[in-house]
């Protein structure tokens, strides 16, 4: 597990200026939540820790971002090895079109370091985390597709655990799914922290408070305040905070 880090970090996509000389510094061992409204700069934020937003054209980005003391932004960073250490799940589940054991065995083959056995061990650890494991153990070939919303999603975290992160990032996993799946990936998220640094993006204020250690609220591309959930959420240190925690806007 690490700590997450930000100094000075300025994003623009373009003409676009999307975050603003964010500073933060997000605990290690915890789970800790992004929320504001649409457009904030959220998921951008989120992406910068394991340079996803790279795929984005006319990217410019200064300012630090750090994954423990390491500089992800620096010249020499092996982005295979980043995003292995920094797993991500996105917001709608994005299975391979594979089987359940190649889905979460992915990572590990294209190691191509395991043997059979190694990868077995590693591919059932992984789905026992996710919580997946009894539902799929006796069809680990049968097509990913075929799963539920809910259970294709926590594959999708199973695939990311294959490979031993550190950090977890969610970008608003549960939007798609209906309540009982919701209540499970939450379930599983405070279960996860015992083994793995979350951050999750949601646009659900009441999940954040169900289920963060701490929250960023972003507006306008600024971070405008960040600290533990239960202070925040009952004495904001901001108007602004306040303004959106209790529905003025958002």
């Amino acid at each position: 597990m690490v700590n997450l880090s930000t100094s000075h970090l300025n994003l623009h996509f373009g003409k676009n200026h999307v975050l603003k000389d964010i500073n933060i510094g997000i605990p290690a061992g915890k789970v800790s939540a992004i929320i504001g409204p649409s457009g904030c700069g959220k998921s951008t934020l989120l992406r910068s820790f394991n340079r996803m937003n790279d795929f984005v054209k006319d990217l410019r980005i200064s300012g630090s971002v750090k994954v423990g003391d390491t500089d992800i932004y620096r010249d020499r960073t092996d982005l295979s090895r980043l995003r292995a250490r920094v797993g991500m799940v996105f917001q709608k589940p994005n299975p391979f079109p594979k089987s359940i054991f190649k889905n979460v065995s992915f990572g590990l083959d294209i190691q191509g370091k395991y043997s059979q056995c190694e990868t077995y061990s590693i591919v059932q650890e992984s789905l026992k985390a996710a919580w997946l494991w009894d539902e799929v153990k006796d069809r680990l070939h049968s097509p990913a597709m075929a799963l539920s919303g809910g259970q294709q999603q926590r594959l999708c975290i199973a695939r990311a655990l294959a490979n031993s992160p550190e950090v977890l990032l969610l970008d608003e996993p549960t939007s798609a799914l209906d309540p009982q799946s919701t209540a499970k990936i939450e379930e599983l998220c405070l279960a996860l922290k015992e083994r793995i640094s979350i951050l999750i993006v949601t646009h659900n204020i009441a999940q954040a408070g169900r289920i963060s250690d701490y929250t960023a609220f972003m507006y306008l591309g600024e971070l405008i305040e960040f600290g533990e959930t239960a202070q925040m959420f009952t004495v904001p240190q901001d108007k602004r905070t306040e303004a959106y925690l209790t529905g003025v806007f958002g």
